[in-house]
């Protein structure tokens, strides 16, 4: 049976993906007009696989997924004539070695001129597996960049889903904290640094004024 999209969706992008012994079928229903997005996700084993509690999850805020806020670098850009939210930027520096990206396609939708220059409506997806999970775990980025010609305008907003098993969701934990104690810990060595500033900058001004 056909799946009827509603009124609000009226294009869609299908992606099979492998993860342990099966596959996750995984439905992208967005409109060409507008910047919404819903994902459908759907296992495919075979008869007796064992799928080992995995467990999806979707975001339509990647800065609430542990996976964003640990290993991607996000970019936000708001002007008259762009508005952008949680776009992917880059694998974070100190990560490199620990992700990898596994998906990288890029769907034109329109082509429109805007100011004398050629701008394209398109979903891009980005997908990233962590090296030592590269069967258990798979985080997507949809991008969805919609031209608004009437407004002169580009928007850009995100969503996310996430497909894991359990120690791969563990590892996530552990990479996670690691990052949130070393960015702690370098927000208090900013701290003293700038406290033994300002008292060197105190001393100075108190000396200067004993002349």
């Amino acid at each position: 049976m056909s799946l009827k999209l509603g009124k609000s969706f009226n294009r869609s992008y299908n992606l099979r993906v492998p993860v342990l012994d099966g596959y996750y079928n995984i439905g992208m229903y967005f409109d060409k007009k507008s910047t919404f997005l819903l994902f459908r996700v759907d296992p495919d084993f075979s008869h007796g696989a064992f799928q080992r509690n995995v467990k999806i999850n979707m975001f339509k805020n990647l800065e609430q997924s542990k996976f964003c806020e640990t290993f991607i670098g996000l970019h936000n850009y708001r002007k008259n004539t762009l508005d952008i939210s949680n776009q992917y930027d880059k694998i974070n520096d100190d990560y490199t070695h620990d992700i990898s990206m596994v998906l990288n396609e890029s769907i034109v939708l329109a082509k429109v001129e805007l100011y004398d220059k050629d701008v394209y409506d398109t979903l891009n997806i980005y997908g990233f597996s962590m090296n030592s999970y590269i069967d258990e775990f798979l985080f997507i980025i949809t991008e969805r960049h919609n031209v608004l010609k009437r407004l002169g305008k580009k928007i850009v907003r995100t969503s996310g889903l996430q497909i894991a098993t359990t120690p791969a969701l563990d590892l996530l934990d552990e990479y996670h904290n690691e990052r949130q104690t070393t960015s702690d810990a370098g927000l208090e060595g900013f701290k003293s640094q700038r406290s033994r500033e300002d008292i060197i900058k105190f001393s100075d001004a108190e000396k200067e004024a004993t002349k």
